[in-house]
This record gives structure tokens, C-alpha cells and sequence, in this order.
């Protein structure tokens, strides 16, 4: 084997220059590495205004995210401390379906406050709910007795609804029911009465029958609450089959102007297949920016289960305009073809930017709908 010399002063070159090259590839890697981390950086921050140019990648993106909701509520009596459901024929449980779509990972939900709070989803629904309610405490109060034990006081009102009045007089705290007799005819006169005939003395008669009537004495009004209640209220997932999930009621607002409400799954978890949600941090905060002529995507469930429900599964919809009018600070109208169902549902603009809260729209009329602007989501 052949061996190599190598002279001292070549040695410790070679070995200052193996060092330089060490260095210089540590930097080299030092920049690409910084260069890397914020060129990856950078991409984060742009992607979030990457716009998406057109309807079905909005779709695409968003699909997974936006729910159908189904709120089930009754009418509820408390009476003496004792709640429980009424079902009578004046108090029936009512569904209505809506749209919700995911803003987090912890399930939370933006919809409507009319979705979460139908009873005060108008002034005119409002008065309905009230006038009901103020109905059935009368009509309890006419019929329920206070030797009814509270334990049957469900089934006693359920078998005796018939009989229930509206006419209650609140003064006296006793119902105006009154039994169904048969009427006795009696002489319309005095009766002559000869002188070998003697009198009857009746008054005494009838103050003893009379005596021997019971008085019911009636639970009072005051005693009665009747009120608006959820029984459930669970959403479903695009693509899902017919498979609801259980929510709870978050927040809404207190603006009854702003017609939003929070709604979040009871895990808090959102599911793994909501792949991208609508993240508030790009959406549109300026609504003055939102100009008639722009372009208007709205992904939602109208009509709820009626166009939801497909052979495949339940599948949520997509449907464009444009806007109509400038906002007026709290909505913005636009020409989106919508109905009952969609209310919740998210509105986009061309980029797949959150611009606005589907709400309310004219039901004579297709194509003039509205929206929250979305700067109002971060009150919430």
C-alpha cells in the first residue's frame, strides 16, 4: 500500500480551509433556513387573501363547513314550582330549520338570533307568543282547582282543555267555568193562593241547596307561568346521513337590530371533516367597500330538510347574485335567490370572503334578500 506525505504546512492549510468551508456551509444553511421559515411565513399570511375566482371553488372550500339546523321548542307551565310541557291543542311544539356555518374549532356556529330565539324573532312574533302565552295561563286558571295534586296537574289539564276559558276574570282569582245543567221553568208570576190552602215556606229550601253546592277554589293566575322553551336543537352535516348533533345555545345579541345569535356543538369539538372553517379574521370588515354591482355567493340550506334531503344524503346548496344597495351599517340587500332555511346561511364575495349573515328577505318576491354585514360577527 502506497502512503501518502503530507508536509506540515500543507497539513495545517488543508486544515484552516476544510474549516472555512465548514463555516461557509453553515451559513449557507443558516440563510436558507431563515429564508425558508419566512418565505413559509409570508405564504400563511397571503393565503388568506388568496381569492378563489370562482362559485364552485367557494363551494369547494366551504361546504363541509355549513350546517342545517333543527330547532325543536314548546310551551311550557310552571305552576307552584312544577314544570312541565304542555300539549294541548293551543300550545303544539313547532320545528323550523336553518343555517349555520363554523367559525372555529371548538364548534361554535354563527346563525341567527331568530334561528336560536323564534318566539322574539320580530315585533309580530313577539305579540303572537305573548297573546298565547297570556291565553293559556287564563285558560289554566279556569279549569285547575287547587285540590288537584301537583304531580297530576299535566294530565288534569290535558283531560279538561275543553272546558277552558279566556274569559277569566283576574280580580277574584276564581275561573268562570260554569257546569252544564238542566234548566228548571218556573212560573213567570205570583201564584194565587186560596184561603184554605196553606203557604210553603221556599227561600229556606233554597238557601240550603245552595249551601250544599261546593265553591272551587281555583289556582290563581299569579301562581301560573307559561313560557317559550327549547326541547333540542341539533345540526347536520353536509354529505351526512340524516345524522343530527346535539348544540347548545351560546349567545345572541342583545341589538335587536343585529340578527345574530352563537350556537356550538355540546362536545365543543368541531368535526374532523370540517377541513377549512370561515375564518372571521377575512372577512370583510369595511362594508362600505361593498358596492351594488359586486358579485354575492350564498352556501345554505333553503327550504331546510324539504331541499336537503337527497337520496345521497343531505346536501347543502349554492346560490349567487349580486348586491343590490349599499349597506346601511347593519344589513346589505342583495338579488340571491333565498327562503325560509337559509336564514344563517353565509354570504361570499367573488374571493370567498365572508361579506355578510343571510337573515330575512320578501316573500312575494325572489331575489330581494339581506344580510348582516359581517363587521358585526366580532361583537359577538
Amino acid at each position: 500500500m502506497k502512503i501518502r506525505k503530507i508536509q506540515p504546512n500543507g497539513d495545517l492549510t488543508s486544515t484552516n480551509n476544510n474549516r472555512n468551508r465548514y463555516k461557509i456551509a453553515a451559513i449557507a444553511i443558516i440563510v436558507l433556513s431563515t429564508a425558508s421559515f419566512f418565505g413559509y411565513q409570508y405564504f400563511k399570511t397571503e393565503s388568506k387573501t388568496i381569492c378563489l375566482g370562482t362559485d364552485t371553488k367557494i363551494y369547494d372550500a366551504y361546504k363541509d363547513a355549513v350546517v342545517l339546523i333543527k330547532h325543536r321548542y314548546g310551551y311550557f307551565a310552571k305552576i307552584n314550582g312544577k314544570e312541565f310541557q304542555l300539549n294541548v291543542q293551543d300550545a303544539k311544539e313547532e320545528t323550523i330549520y336553518g343555517t349555520g356555518f363554523f367559525i372555529d374549532t371548538n364548534g361554535n356556529m354563527v346563525t341567527n338570533k331568530h334561528v336560536l330565539q323564534p318566539w322574539n324573532s320580530s315585533d309580530e312574533e313577539s305579540e303572537k307568543v305573548n297573546t298565547t302565552t297570556r291565553n293559556l295561563r287564563m285558560k289554566i286558571a279556569s279549569i285547575l282547582t287547587k285540590d288537584v295534586p301537583e304531580n297530576e296537574y299535566e294530565s288534569f289539564i290535558d283531560r279538561n282543555w275543553s272546558h277552558a276559558s279566556v274569559s277569566y276574570d283576574e280580580g277574584d282569582g276564581e275561573g268562570d267555568y260554569e257546569e252544564t245543567s238542566e234548566e228548571t221553568s218556573e212560573p213567570a208570576g205570583e201564584e194565587f193562593v186560596s184561603s184554605n190552602e196553606t203557604t210553603t215556606d221556599t227561600s229556606a229550601v233554597s238557601t240550603d241547596i245552595a249551601a250544599s253546592i261546593p265553591v272551587k277554589d281555583y289556582v290563581a293566575i299569579d301562581d301560573i307561568e307559561v313560557y317559550v322553551k327549547t326541547l333540542d336543537i341539533e345540526v347536520a352535516l353536509h354529505d351526512s346521513n340524516d345524522t343530527w348533533i346535539n348544540c347548545e345555545i351560546n349567545k345572541v345579541s342583545e341589538d335587536n337590530n343585529i340578527d345574530l345569535g352563537i350556537l356550538q356543538l355540546a362536545d365543543h369539538k368541531t368535526p374532523a371533516s370540517v377541513t377549512n372553517i370561515i375564518n372571521l379574521d377575512n372577512a370583510i370588515d369595511d362594508d362600505k367597500s361593498l358596492a351594488p354591482g359586486q358579485k354575492a355567493i350564498m352556501v345554505g340550506y333553503p327550504m331546510g330538510m324539504d331541499l336537503a334531503q337527497t337520496n345521497s344524503g343531505i346536501k347543502v346548496q349554492l346560490y349567487n347574485g349580486q348586491i343590490s344597495k349599499e349597506s346601511d351599517g347593519n344589513k346589505i340587500q342583495y338579488s340571491i335567490t333565498s327562503t325560509h332555511g337559509a336564514s344563517g346561511a353565509p354570504v361570499f364575495n367573488e374571493c370567498g370572503q365572508l361579506i355578510a349573515v343571510n337573515f330575512s328577505g320578501v316573500d312575494q318576491v325572489q331575489g330581494i334578500n339581506f344580510g348582516i354585514v359581517a363587521k358585526h360577527l366580532h361583537a359577538l
